[in-house]
């Protein structure tokens, strides 16, 4: 490990393997609570993304901090490919607010920031940059943002559909159908929702290991996708899912409407819409009485402006911040 501060009662380490993942869900669900955000972190959902990394040694580029030997915090790097664009180099950080006021927050912010630096050093492109997100309900964290230099570029939305009611009558358009999910067509679906996301703002291309982590995904339910087909392969999706430990954490009865997708020959045709409509649906035939999504808000395909019309309201809000490098 490279030297840190001495702070007191404080300790780095490399990380541990699959060892540390109940901490980081513990630490991820703590840092979520401290900012009024209702995610809940499960082994099973770190596990499906760490154990499919792409672009980041954890071995090098994660470290975890401890204060008398229980983990308070972790930070990981990684860098992407910008489809057409730069070369991103991301970070994030996670502290326990039990363990805030010490100085961790800040000295992970640094080391991210340094161990970046030296990755970046070993790549010969002429665009490069520093990412990172915040929930906009952390004042310090994003002054502590704004203060190294780094300034907003684009916002995401977290919004909730606080009935399953009143929903309109949309039916699908001519010319598509929507068919039970097999297993044979996992790849397919995929794929489909990944090029209809390469015009999107800040697209990153997915590998393998991307594909790993889609199938690994631990509230997948087959059962609950509403995806269309046409003559010509899939014309649109919505993956709903219940995250059903997040609904037992609050109390609570919602399902996600989420990567909500269309083939570009299907936009603007109210394929989406339809879909969207049918998963609400479904949801509720399995007793759900919200949903939810996120969505970038300054989505080019006037996604924002497609679920605010069907009664999707804003509850949170995050900000990604870039710095050239």
């Amino acid at each position: 490990m490279p030297a840190f501060p001495q702070l007191e009662g404080v300790a780095f380490r490399p990380f541990a393997g699959t060892s540390d993942y109940p901490d980081f869900a513990r630490v991820i669900t703590a840092c979520a609570k401290g900012e009024g955000d209702d995610r809940v972190e499960t082994v099973e959902g770190i596990a499906s993304s760490y154990g499919h990394l792409e672009r980041c040694d954890p071995e090098r580029d994660l470290v975890v901090v401890e204060v008398e030997g229980r983990t308070a915090g972790y930070a990981r790097v990684w860098w992407d490919q910008e489809l057409g664009g730069p070369r991103i180099y991301q970070h994030v950080c996670f502290v326990d607010p039990a363990y805030g006021g010490r100085g961790i927050g800040s000295t992970l912010f640094v080391w991210n920031d340094e161990r970046l630096r030296e990755i970046a050093a070993e790549h010969d492109v002429p665009d490069k940059v520093l990412e990172l997100w915040c929930n906009d309900r952390n004042a310090a964290k994003s002054a502590l943002i704004r203060d190294a230099g780094f300034a907003p570029v684009t916002y995401a939305a977290e919004m909730v559909r606080p009935s399953v009611e009143d929903l309109p009558g949309h039916p699908l358009p001519d010319g598509v159908e929507i068919r039970p999910v097999r297993e044979q067509d996992m790849r397919t679906i995929w794929e489909a929702g990944q090029e209809a996301f390469r015009d999107h703002w800040g697209y990153v291309e997915q590998g393998e290991a991307s594909y790993e982590r889609f199938l690994a995904f631990p509230y997948n339910d087959l059962t609950l996708w509403k995806v269309a087909w046409d003559d010509d392969g899939v014309a649109g999706q919505v993956r709903s899912f219940i995250n059903t430990v997040e609904n037992e954490e609050h109390g609570r009865l919602r399902g996600w409407t989420e990567d909500i997708s269309t083939a570009r020959r299907w936009r603007r045709r109210g394929l989406a819409k339809a879909l969207i409509v049918e998963s609400i649906r479904e949801l509720a035939a399995r007793g759900m009485t919200d949903v939810a999504l996120g969505v970038h808000t300054e989505n080019p395909n006037g996604a924002f402006d497609l679920y605010a019309g069907l009664g999707y309201e804003v509850v949170g809000t995050w900000t990604t911040y870039r710095k050239p490098l």
